[in-house]
């Protein structure tokens, strides 16, 4: 039996039955089968023609070994990879020392000796027992795919490093025989490989094709006839650049760009599952990316402002905002539901996305196990989860528009002069008091020294009470004020008082706060544990001539008989609104303060008060009985505190720095007319605007301790295994957090992402690029740069781009796009070439440009624009165009309203068109636009009749086609043929062929004809005949292939 050996002894080490063994991984994303994997030119040419175009490969000895590798990754990974819980026979064939193992005197793959391989042989064999890979699994090698196997054998059967994975370098620009045409690195490697295979470029596409391909590539929208003409007569070598500088400048450019990212970031208005509710505030974060791009954000600031904006030192504004990108997630708001499944959920998804936005790589199937087929361990899974999993979900209170942002900017800088004045005048009094603080200093000495009358408490009597809200105050016999009714969340107590001091001076205040039993937990304050928060103890002098005149009274020091932990009773005279006094946990018993006056107050001034409680922690910190007595006489420690009295027992000449300055503070602290210019200053800071804001989603990093992350048995958040630390992923470069022996946070995996010494990123970034340039990228398969996904058909120039976009173009998008653009590569005729047809079918040696569908929202935007209508209002929320009727019904419970938008926002662009997950425009999803629930990084395309039904007959586009044609008839002279000319001027860039006029005349004539027959068919449709027929004409020119083509 040859090497096959004794098939009873040797079948089960090799038996592959997946169907028997593995369990169906429900999370992961199937497989996209691309015949790019193994190149399709396979299907058709021979290893020959494979070889000559590994020619040209980076690494010319590993191009059969990619081949080899992809062929088996697509064929036998599943059971003989790096999942070591789904491995068969213990074989592995992803690594080399695998499958160069010793099996008993055989080995599956024997360097330069493929007749001896096991693999070849179960390849080969007749014995379905034996054959590999078994039929159940429904995959077979082509006779090709063998022979490529053969000769990676037979070369010795070498495991490089994967492509994607090597470093960046950049590599020698190829020379060529002819160098003709070439505009810039890009064409060197482009011709080299044509030129290898005696082939030659495409021409350049003419000048009208080339500005409506710019105009659509970077824009989105027609360009203008008038420019189209400027461009045409325009020969000089700046013209063309000019025309790219021109259209990346325009803030149409953010708009068609950033829906390119908001694809990958899977924006949408609404929740997603059953109840889907709307999120009114969502567009702040598309907004935020046309912006970002517009300005031309660095793709590493891009990247680290949404993956940990909230993390930047003094992060702005817009920098939180960009965290919104972790928001898009979908969010289940069914009643019942576990929160902490679909919290899970969510940070998976985000790091989900990370993986296919920045990475290229289905880190999804390592979610329930080792990847099957790329070198990420399921323990590395969770290390990249546990950077979100202390990410909680909160929101930001954001300007609510630009033009309320202008008005806050405006009355703060009004307000901060105001406050500076104030403060200039504060420090002028202080400073000019010099003598007053030694009169001051002398009369405090005198005042310690004849200290003889005892501390006496006088009761107070209350005056008329202001309206206090809803709640009231109610005076008991005791003296003491009772809180009735329900008070508001904050309140401040506004007390009016009279007393009898005996003709002594006042000296302070003594305020009881008192337990009752009718206060919850017997109080006494109006929490249901109690307690309270005294935020201010302020008092005044009311004049008595004019009652609303007062003189604020300055505290020197204040007392209690207990005090919460960092809520000292102290707090309370500190004009902080946000301290306080508290009193956990001795709640439930009276308590007392005392607050002492910086200066005694003679009597005579004393006969009317105000004292003013303010209680604004939130959450009704409220005091619910309390009593205020007035305070006589005093003892050195109420005169001044001890460090105070200190240092003026000191004779001034002999007083140190700190002595003169720790006198010259209190006296400024405590002195009458600072304490009145302070208390405008306080009144004035409390006046201070602020801004309309809108609350959006974000993310910030979690609070407190830590959640630990666990890795799950087959991802099931219920059944944690181990427990796991952040760290990267060991295929690619090391992890280097900030802080080594401290907390790893976001901010540190996205540094890591969009460190220089990564060899994915940068590639990932520029094949997203490239392929939004010619409609696939230099590696076909964007969402898959792991092994089983398609090598580069271009790999220096891959490495080169990269390389440029790190170093050169220092992550600036709009340079590469610039450098792309312009290159002849980008700049060829897209025809047909049929002696190429053959040879390279799928364009992968980029010998034309390609053609293509423009996306869903490019359709719409096209036809208003030609008609006139397309708004141009760059941002804002989000619109609702006309939509087919009963299609929002779809959504939960029917409660969804599309209320049609009105006047230009009608005719807004299609990004701006709201997206409601459950129930989307039914447009979108007729020109392919992604569901939103998942990342996207290229677009499907499909040709469907349904797409020409929704053209010719949606509401909004026979809305244009009717502006359209009234168009053609304000703009073009009087005749047909001139108002056909201009129509297609306007949609294609060109005049018509003779043949084209001719039958869209036909076509007018006849639409004439049958509305002068039907005038009011004519008047429902537009009015009267001939802007009807002319309607009925354009409807087609709109329809036409070319104007929906990039070409």
């Amino acid at each position: 039996m040859g090497i096959l050996g004794k098939k009873e002894n040797r079948f089960d080490r090799f038996l592959l039955d997946p169907f028997k063994t593995s369990e169906r991984n429900h999370f992961c994303f199937p497989q996209r089968k691309t015949a790019s994997r193994v190149n399709k030119v396979n299907l058709s040419f021979p290893s020959s023609f494979l070889l000559a175009l590994f020619a040209f490969s980076a690494d010319a000895e590993s191009g059969v070994a990619t081949k080899a590798r992809a062929i088996m990754a697509e064929n036998c990974f599943d059971c003989h990879g790096p999942d070591k819980e789904q491995r068969k026979a213990n074989l592995r064939l992803d690594v080399r020392e695998g499958a160069l193992k010793d099996l008993g005197g055989y080995q599956s793959v024997m360097p330069g000796n493929p007749d001896q391989s096991e693999l070849i042989a179960r390849l080969t064999t007749k014995d379905e027992d034996e054959f590999m890979p078994p039929k159940k699994t429904g995959k077979s090698l082509t006779k090709e795919d063998i022979d490529v196997l053969k000769q990676w054998i037979s070369e010795g059967a070498d495991y490089p490093i994967h492509w994607a994975y090597r470093p960046i370098l950049s590599p020698p620009l190829p020379k060529l025989k002819n160098e003709k045409g070439i505009q810039n690195p890009i064409d060197r490697f482009v011709f080299a490989k044509l030129e290898g295979l005696n082939r030659t470029p495409s021409p350049e596409a003419d000048r009208r094709t080339l500005a409506k391909r710019l105009h659509y590539d970077l824009l989105g929208l027609p360009p203008d006839p008038a420019r189209v003409d400027k461009f045409v007569k325009d020969q000089s070598a700046n013209s063309y650049p000019d025309l790219v500088e021109e259209l990346l400048a325009s803030t149409h450019f953010g708009e068609r760009w950033g829906r390119h990212w908001l694809d990958v970031a899977r924006y949408a208005d609404s929740d997603g599952y059953e109840k889907d509710r709307a999120r009114p505030n969502a567009w702040r974060y598309r907004d935020w990316v046309i912006e970002a791009v517009n300005e031309d954000l660095p793709y590493d600031q891009f990247t680290v402002e949404q993956l940990a904006g909230d993390l930047l030192p003094e992060a702005t504004p817009k920098q939180r905002l960009a965290t919104a990108f972790h928001r898009q997630t979908l969010t289940n708001t069914e009643g019942g539901t576990d929160q902490e499944q679909w919290r899970v959920a969510a940070v998976m998804d985000r790091l989900e996305t990370t993986g296919a936005a920045w990475l290229g790589l289905t880190l999804t199937c390592a979610r329930c196990h080792d990847h099957k087929y790329d070198n990420i361990t399921q323990d590395e899974y969770y290390q990249l989860f546990a950077f979100y999993n202390n990410g909680d979900e909160t929101n930001y209170a954001l300007p609510s528009s630009a033009a309320a942002l202008a008005k806050y900017e405006k009355d703060k800088a009004t307000h901060d002069k105001q406050v500076s004045a104030l403060e200039k005048t504060l420090n002028d009094w202080t400073a000019s008091r010099k003598d007053a603080q030694a009169l001051w200093e002398k009369k405090t000495r005198a005042r310690l020294s004849a200290i003889k009358d005892p501390i006496t408490h006088h009761p107070l009597k209350l005056g008329p009470l202001p309206k206090q809200g809803d709640f009231r105050l109610v005076a008991r016999e005791d003296d003491s004020l009772f809180v009735e009714k329900l008070v508001p969340e904050t309140t401040t107590f506004l007390l009016n008082f009279s007393t009898d001091t005996g003709g002594k001076p006042l000296t302070g205040f003594r305020l009881e706060v008192l337990a009752d039993a009718k206060l919850p937990a017997k109080g006494p304050g109006l929490t249901r544990h109690g307690n309270f928060v005294l935020s201010e103890f302020r008092a005044f002098v009311v004049d008595l001539v004019d009652p609303q005149k007062t003189e604020p009274l300055p505290f020197s020091s204040a007392k209690a008989d207990f005090s919460q932990n960092k809520w000292s009773v102290q707090a309370a005279i500190d004009r902080k609104d946000e301290t306080g006094w508290a009193i956990s946990p001795q709640m439930g018993m009276n308590h007392q303060a005392t607050f002492r006056l910086a200066q005694p107050l003679a009597a005579k001034k004393a006969g009317s008060l105000r004292i003013e409680m303010a209680q604004l922690y939130g959450s009704r910190h409220v005091i619910g009985r309390f009593r205020i007595m007035a305070i006589t006489g005093e003892h050195s420690a109420d005169v001044a505190p001890e460090n105070i009295r200190k240092a003026l027992l000191v004779e001034s000449p002999k007083r140190k720095y700190d002595q003169r300055k720790l006198l010259a503070e209190h006296f400024a602290k405590t002195d009458p007319v600072a304490a009145k210019i302070r208390k405008q200053l306080d009144d004035l800071r409390k006046k201070a605007p602020k801004p309309s804001t809108t609350n959006v989603r974000v993310i910030t990093q979690r609070k407190g301790s830590p959640r630990k992350t666990y890795v799950f048995r087959r991802g099931e958040f219920k059944q944690p295994i181990h427990e796991v630390r952040e760290g990267g992923l060991s295929l690619l470069h090391p992890f280097k957090p900030r802080n080594p022996k401290g907390s790893v946070d976001r901010l540190d995996l996205a540094r890591w992402l969009i460190d220089s010494a990564n060899p994915i990123t940068p590639r990932v970034t520029v094949n997203q690029i490239w392929t939004h340039l010619f409609g696939h990228g230099l590696v076909r398969t964007p969402e898959d740069f792991g092994v089983r996904g398609a090598p580069p058909t271009h790999p220096e120039l891959m490495d080169w781009l990269a390389h440029h976009f790190i170093h050169d173009a220092k992550w600036s998008r709009k340079e590469l796009i610039r450098l792309i653009v312009r290159s002849a590569t980008y700049r060829q005729s897209s025809n047909h070439r049929s002696e190429l047809a053959g040879l390279d079918p799928n364009n992968e040696l980029l010998h034309r440009q390609n053609r293509f569908r423009v996306e869903a929202e490019i359709v719409r935007d096209l036809n208003l624009a030609a008609a006139g209508l397309l708004s141009s209002e760059v941002g804002g929320s989000s619109v609702f165009p006309p939509m087919p009727a009963g299609i929002a019904g779809l959504s939960y419970a029917n409660s969804f309203k599309w209320n049609v938008s009105k006047g230009s926002d009608r005719y807004r662009r299609g990004l701006y068109t709201f997206f409601k997950r459950t129930s989307p425009h039914p447009n979108l999803l007729t020109f392919d636009c992604p569901d939103s629930n998942v990342a996207c990084v290229k677009r499907n395309r499909s040709n469907t009749p349904l797409a020409a039904l929704v053209t010719l007959n949606n509401v909004t586009f026979v809305e244009a086609a009717k502006a359209f044609a009234q168009r053609i008839l304000k703009e073009a002279p009087p005749s047909d043929e001139t108002r056909i000319a201009h129509g297609f001027r306007l949609c294609v860039s060109r005049s018509p062929e003779p043949h084209e006029t001719e039958a869209f005349s036909d076509l007018l004539a006849d639409s004439r004809s049958w509305y002068e027959k039907n005038p009011e068919d004519a008047k429902s449709f537009a009015g009267d005949p001939e802007t009807a027929a002319w309607a009925a004409t354009v409807r087609i020119m709109l329809n036409m292939d070319e104007f929906l083509t990039r070409e």
